[in-house]
């Protein structure tokens, strides 16, 4: 869909930029969790559903991640620059399943983490070139979040 977009501004020449929002964790106004919420979530809550999508991401590498705070200041951050262009990947953290996985097992000793082999990572490079600042750039902060999002959507207990 957003390929389409660009095409279609790029034939009418209209200006377009893009922020790619990759792994988005953290307190939403929303009545749902999104599928990231849910899947990082389901290493306690247990759901079926979400836990099969993170070992389905365990085999892709990397994921990108970002607070949804953040996600949301850099959408309107491009969209006041003017000089801001094309599309921008938008992550602070790049963590694998299998470090979140460690991450939530020192938080939570009840989950036993496992073993990571790291891979590549997203850059955000592009988005922070035109001074973009991250402001929850540590997983510790943004995880702490993620729980008190689950707990206030029913995912975790209270």
């Amino acid at each position: 869909m957003e390929k389409a977009a660009c095409e279609f501004a790029e034939e009418n020449n209209i200006s377009l930029v893009t922020v790619f929002p990759v792994f988005t964790l953290g307190a939403a106004p929303t009545p749902t969790a999104a599928t990231s919420v849910s899947a990082m979530l389901s290493l306690l809550s247990g759901d079926e559903m979400p836990l099969k999508t993170l070992k389905g991401l365990a085999a892709t590498g990397p994921i990108p991640t970002v607070h949804v705070d953040d996600l949301c200041r850099a959408e309107v951050f491009v969209a006041e620059k003017e000089s801001a262009s094309g599309r921008y990947i938008c992550s602070s953290l790049s963590t694998t399943v299998m470090a979140f996985a460690r991450f939530v097992a020192g938080k939570h000793p009840r989950f036993q983490g496992f073993p990571e082999k790291p891979r590549v990572c997203y850059s955000s490079e592009k988005l922070v070139r035109e001074g973009f600042e991250f402001k929850w750039t540590d997983l510790d902060e943004v995880f702490d979040d993620l729980i008190e999002y689950g707990k206030v959507l029913g995912i975790l207990p209270q």
